[in-house]
């Protein structure tokens, strides 16, 4: 049975850090793939800067066309209903695929400080692992995801690039091209946005 990493996000644009961090889980951790979730836009709080759903889609399926075989674009949360908790996403998941593949989370130390504030984060503890990469945060860790046998501290690289400085920098006429996947940065300049 294949173990999938989960990668929950906006990716709005996935830029380099987001394929650098699910290659380094792909690569260097017992994962034996990288699924990208692409959040949808929640009907229930649209926001200006949030591209539609099959643009994101698209710049994600860009970014790992050719060169990431062990990672993969996932819409599943797309056909969900909204509001959306992780837990329901992973339920589907299991009943859709629970034959072929384990899946697990994975998430920033950021969020590993506010998970015991998620929808039954215990539920998600029984039965699927969490993978940490490190962030540069302030404050500390709830201690009982410290030593939690389900809780794997993957030494990855530590990349702060974020969608907001690309999309804020792209609209002031700053040079972000390094900072996408090529064929990323072509789509996003064809369709004009964040402009």
């Amino acid at each position: 049975m294949k173990k999938v990493g989960l990668y929950f996000g906006t990716f709005n644009p996935i830029h380099i850090g987001h394929l650098i961090i699910a290659n380094h889980m792909a690569e260097f951790s017992d994962l034996d793939e990288v699924w990208f979730v692409i959040t949808p836009q929640s009907p229930f709080k649209v926001k200006k800067s949030l591209l539609d759903n099959h643009h994101r889609l698209r710049m994600v399926e860009e970014a790992i066309e050719d060169n990431y075989p062990k990672l993969k674009a996932s819409t599943i949360e797309f056909n969900l209903p909204q509001p959306n908790y992780t837990v329901d996403t992973l339920v589907h998941l299991g009943e859709k695929y629970g034959d072929k593949y384990h899946f697990s989370l994975m998430m920033g130390e950021d969020n590993l400080k506010s998970f015991h504030k998620w929808k039954n984060y215990e539920v998600i503890l029984e039965h699927h692992d969490v993978y940490v990469y490190p962030r540069i945060s302030e404050g500390e860790v709830n201690h009982q995801f410290l030593n939690h046998p389900k809780v794997h501290r993957v030494a990855a690289p530590i990349v702060e690039i974020s969608s907001t400085f690309i999309r804020k920098n792209h609209k002031l006429g700053k040079n972000i091209k390094p900072l996408l996947p090529p064929r990323v940065w072509t789509y996003l300049d064809e369709m004009n946005f964040y402009r």
